[in-house]
């Protein structure tokens, strides 16, 4: 396997509890990346909250000798998205990369939509990514690198 340069160093992946996050923080890791796995645990309709879908992915990651620390804070607000960014320092020391995953869905024909389900998509999507990247955006500066990996769907661009 080729080394892609990604030994020791600190990903904060959003949304690493299940589906496409659980595998990009399984794929970093797996090229011996340190994993902060954030999930508030919810299903995508906001349902729940628990640590164990965040714990679970971390569970995978040391199975195989890597290393992750499960984080159930919101990327919804400035102050849980920062503390985010602490527990990476706290745990790691240090920061690289950060993968905004995270996200919900509120599958409604737009004339039907609740304002209420279209705050908690921008919440999410929209001000999550901006609080955890402006919140990683000083420590990036500081070390003068780091990387932001935004992601989208087509729901999001296009509708359903």
């Amino acid at each position: 396997m080729d080394d892609l340069g990604l030994k020791d160093k600190v990903a904060i992946v959003t949304g690493a509890g299940g589906g496409i996050g659980r595998e990009i923080a399984l794929a970093l890791a797996n090229e011996g990346v340190k994993i902060i796995a954030n999930d508030i645990g919810v299903s995508l309709s906001g349902e729940g909250g628990s640590i164990r879908p965040a714990e679970e992915t971390c569970g995978l990651i040391t199975q195989k000798g890597g290393k992750a620390i499960p984080d159930t804070n919101s990327v919804t607000s400035w102050t849980s998205a920062s503390k985010i960014i602490e527990n990476a320092l706290d745990h790691f020391s240090q920061i690289d990369i950060v993968v905004n995953n995270a996200g919900i869905l509120r599958d409604v024909i737009f004339h039907k939509m609740d304002p209420k389900d279209w705050t908690d998509v921008i919440d999410v999507h929209l001000n999550g990514s901006f609080y955890i990247s402006r919140a990683a955006a000083t420590i990036f500066r500081e070390q003068n690198s780091g990387s932001f990996v935004h992601m989208t769907s087509t729901s999001g661009l296009i509708g359903n």
